[in-house]
């Protein structure tokens, strides 16, 4: 039998060529804060996060051509640049539980304690990620049966410098992007529409009388939104937009009917006395809040399930992961070699097995010192967050390995090392008084981390391994990315806490996580299960409600029943938006599909797309950050012009015009490749 060909990388491994240098170290770091900042500002509102990969390598890429880098510092700075998005999804999805819950609420939020123990929990869990992937690398990264596809197409970006021609696209819409934010924040235009239609009275067989009627709104005007459901894809977004039409098409009007009149009076009282159940105001107001006491507690019962059914539905692939798991830590030792090449040389097992041992400690320090738990709950806690940070990162690598990720389920891991964590902490005695609900939340964050990093870095490995990376130095860049993007991401939560907060009593809402612009719909979940475990306290009714829902939707074939459930929860205009967003990319694909194009011209039109895209979220997100920044300081846009009743139309022809450049711009950049 013929001996099987050896892989051969871009750069073989005898070639001496610049790599770990300061200038693709730096590069790289600032990416990880801009783009992981920029992710937790999506994930706060739009509750997902969208892969780093692609506009790290192409920004790297771009700034490296000035100082003549070579191909292995552009794929050093990717690396580092995008592990600041897998720190962002692992904050976004549980430390503003920590608010939400009331642990860290008010000035405790703000406070240097805080701003500490968060740090630490994000680094500990990002250096469990590295740490692991460091130990399992070889075994995953060299599977053939693992198509890495998001890796794959990160090395070609790489080798064919296609995005060399695109990256100006990239830098435009960001510029775009941040204009229409600004505009929108002077009130130029209105961003938001929403109105309610009242029905006439009905009279039941019973004799009762239900009056009620529809909530009503337009898409935000949002360049982030429609980049996001654009990326998504129109399947996915039409499945985000169902639940909306679930939620305030069905829900709302038939829980408001029959709560009736008595309902919207005692709603209107706290709002405005002078307001009375005829008016349309009132009855708008009384639909906000069943949408927001009752609606939104029935998607978090659904959202609960949906989770629990993607872990299932993944079973084959989660089980073998974890053989795969405990069989490559087995080998580690037998892999170990002093004469190994360049591109097979990670990290040393003495190290790992050190900083895993430190990683420990900090995680009884957190829990014992910090949320003041017994000895037991701590040791307990910590044997715990090694265990299942080891097991959900060896997981969400080869989940990566197979889907990408983008599809990585990191939320559907986290609620489940919640849910085992706090029922094994219960049993240790835990309660409310003794940092029980802090310390689940504390263990739930660090695995969050520890499985986003290490699904992110083990695409990043792949792609190293296909262009010739030496995963040591890939590793060692990560290990730094996650220490400087750990202490800075906290601070991005702070800042857009404060600036909602100062927002909201601007614009006459509640402000701070959990409220309309920052729902933070994962985190809410995370709160309300740590709360429910600990204290027993939930709405089990409407809880149960939203999974009886969501047990239907699986018996009905629905293959992503957790998009309903987040649509159902996000606001009117954000879920519209990100389904405009889809609808231009099906618009997209239309003409592709008539126009009959090749491989390479697809390949363009989806890479082309998915840059302008990436650029819309981008620029809204980092002008987003910095308008809370100013509102921390008293300083409102809105009140500069003074501009009382701007024109939605002119947002909504905002929204066209961009949708015309999302189809156009690739179809153009498309145009021009060969046969």
């Amino acid at each position: 039998m013929e001996k099987e060909k050896k892989f051969v990388p871009v750069v073989s491994a005898s070639t001496s060529m610049k790599e770990f240098t300061i200038r693709a170290l730096l590069i790289g770091l600032v990416l990880s804060v801009v783009l992981g900042a920029a992710n937790a500002y999506l994930g706060l509102r739009a509750g997902m996060t969208v892969a780093a990969t692609y506009p790290a390598a192409v920004i790297g890429m771009t700034l490296l051509r000035f100082f003549k880098g070579t191909i292995l510092e552009e794929n050093f700075t990717r690396t580092v640049g995008s592990v600041g998005e897998s720190i962002a999804a692992g904050a976004i999805f549980t430390l503003p539980a920590f608010w939400i819950s009331g642990i860290w609420y008010g000035k405790v939020f703000n406070s240097m304690s805080s701003y500490i123990t968060a740090s630490l929990i994000l680094i500990t869990g990002g250096l469990l990620g590295v740490l692991f992937v460091a130990l399992l690398r070889r075994m995953m990264v060299e599977d053939k049966e693992l198509p890495f596809p998001e890796s794959t197409a990160a090395a070609e970006i790489h080798k064919t410098g296609q995005s060399s021609g695109g990256s100006k696209y990239l830098f435009v819409a960001m510029i775009v992007a941040a204009l229409i934010k600004i505009a929108g924040e002077f009130k130029l235009f209105a961003t938001d529409w929403v109105w309610f239609f009242k029905t006439s009275a009905a009279e039941l067989a019973s004799g009762k009388t239900l009056t009620g009627g529809f909530y009503l709104g337009g898409p935000s005007i949002s360049p982030a939104f429609l980049g996001v459901g654009y990326i998504i894809g129109p399947r996915l977004a039409a499945l985000n937009f169902s639940g909306l039409i679930l939620g305030w098409g069905v829900l709302v009007p038939l829980l408001l009917s029959v709560l009736g009149t008595d309902f919207v009076n005692s709603v209107k009282v706290n709002i405005d006395n002078h307001l009375t159940s005829t008016s349309l105001i009132a009855w708008k107001n009384a639909a906000e809040a069943v949408r927001n006491d009752m609606v939104k507690i029935i998607a978090i019962g659904g959202m609960l399930i949906a989770a629990c059914f993607t872990l299932y539905r993944m079973r084959n692939s989660l089980g073998t992961g974890l053989k795969r798991a405990f069989k490559d830590l087995g080998q580690v030792a037998k892999g170990a070699s002093e004469n190994v090449e360049r591109t097979e040389k990670d990290l040393k097992t003495g190290w790992i097995l050190a900083g895993i041992c430190v990683a420990a400690v900090l995680t009884f320090i957190i829990t014992y010192f910090i949320f003041h738990t017994s000895i037991l709950v701590a040791i307990v806690a910590s044997t715990v967050m090694i265990v299942l940070a080891f097991l959900f990162a060896a997981v969400s690598g080869y989940l990566v390995g197979i889907i990408g990720s983008s599809n990585n389920p990191v939320s559907g891991l986290t609620i489940t090392a919640l849910v085992v964590t706090g029922l094994l902490l219960v049993l240790c005695g835990v309660t409310k008084n003794t940092g029980g609900v802090a310390a689940i939340l504390g263990i739930a964050a660090i695995v969050c981390v520890a499985a986003a990093v290490g699904g992110e870095m083990f695409q990043d490995l792949k792609a190293g391994h296909l262009l010739g990376g030496t995963p040591w130095k890939m590793q060692t860049g990560n290990i730094i990315g996650v220490i400087v993007s750990g202490c800075v991401m906290f601070g991005v939560l702070i800042i857009l806490n404060n600036g909602d907060i100062k927002m909201g009593i601007e614009e006459g809402y509640k402000g701070g996580f959990g409220s309309p612009p920052l729902p933070a719909p994962q985190a809410t979940l995370m709160a309300i299960l740590a709360k429910a475990i600990v204290e027993g306290s939930m709405t089990w009714i409407l809880v149960i409600a939203g999974m009886v829902l969501c047990a239907a939707f699986i018996l009905m074939g629905v293959k992503s029943p957790m998009l309903i459930f987040v649509g159902m929860y996000l606001s009117l205009g954000t879920v519209c938006a990100i389904f405009v967003g889809g609808l231009i990319k099906g618009i997209l694909d239309l003409y592709t599909t008539r126009r009959k194009y090749n491989s390479g011209q697809l390949l363009t039109v989806e890479n082309t797309g998915v840059l302008v895209a990436s650029g819309l979220i981008a620029g809204e997100a980092l002008i987003g950050l910095l308008i809370a920044i100013f509102a921390i300081f008293d300083i409102f846009f809105s009140k500069t012009l003074n501009i009382t009743n701007p024109s939605y139309l002119i947002g909504l022809a905002i929204i066209l015009v961009l949708a015309f450049f999302l189809v156009r711009i690739p179809l153009k950049k498309a145009a021009k490749v060969q046969s």
